[in-house]
């Protein structure tokens, strides 16, 4: 990663495609692709990572008051392509997205390889909020979540987090800080201590029952 830039930083490259195998290659090297239409296809491996260690969630009274209280349904793998497209959607007060249409393809063939996975949460049987991210032995690259209901997103973290984690994933890759994902329990890590710990997860096989579970949340 030497020659990634340090301002924008992380930049690594821009080009190539968005192929399973590029893909694959890059997530084991600790590189994402990030870049907006019109631009050419950017690769990032920045400096400092936010990062979760799964053991270290934290769940804030309110939120948990939220997960006990409140009727709900988390799935994975259910909706995929529906999770990713509503990612990809207009937000409020935001320019555009990132998640353009090449990358919802490049990613939807990675569900369908087996690769790429989506945790779902329903409410009154639709889909109120949801995440999708990649996962390779026992580490998980999360990409976005989105929310169509008060703290759906949320919900999904906190079952990701804690399904995960009773999976052996060691840590989940959350890319860039933000105040939400800190207050969850997310943390900065330098690159080359993110490069270690990833190099030790992913040669780590994934449990036969990684990408199963389903809970159904319903208050007396």
């Amino acid at each position: 990663m030497r020659t990634a830039l340090a301002e924008p930083d992380g930049l690594l490259a821009a080009g190539g495609d968005l192929s399973p195998a590029r893909l694959l290659q890059a997530y084991t090297q600790g590189i994402f692709p990030w870049f907006s239409e019109g631009e050419p296809i950017l690769w990032w491996s920045p400096s400092r990572r936010m990062v979760l260690f799964p053991e270290q969630l934290h769940v804030r009274r309110s939120l948990d008051k939220v997960l006990r209280n409140r009727p709900f349904r988390v799935t994975v793998d259910t909706a995929f392509r529906q999770v990713i497209e509503a990612c990809a959607a207009p937000r409020d007060g935001a320019a555009g997205t990132w998640i353009i249409p090449p990358m919802v393809e490049a990613y939807c063939r990675l569900h369908v390889l087996g690769i790429a996975h989506s945790f779902e949460v329903w409410m009154d049987g639709e889909l109120a909020g949801g995440l999708y991210g990649v996962g390779l032995g026992r580490m998980f690259y999360g990409e976005s979540m989105f929310s169509h209901r008060t703290d759906a997103s949320k919900i999904a973290f906190v079952h990701m987090a804690r399904h995960l984690a009773g999976q052996g994933v060691r840590m989940i890759d959350c890319q860039m800080h933000t105040p939400h994902l800190e207050s969850l329990g997310a943390t900065l890590i330098p690159r080359t201590l993110f490069l270690a710990k990833l190099k030790q997860s992913t040669l780590e096989p994934q449990a036969d029952s990684m990408w199963i579970y389903h809970f159904d949340n319903e208050p007396s």
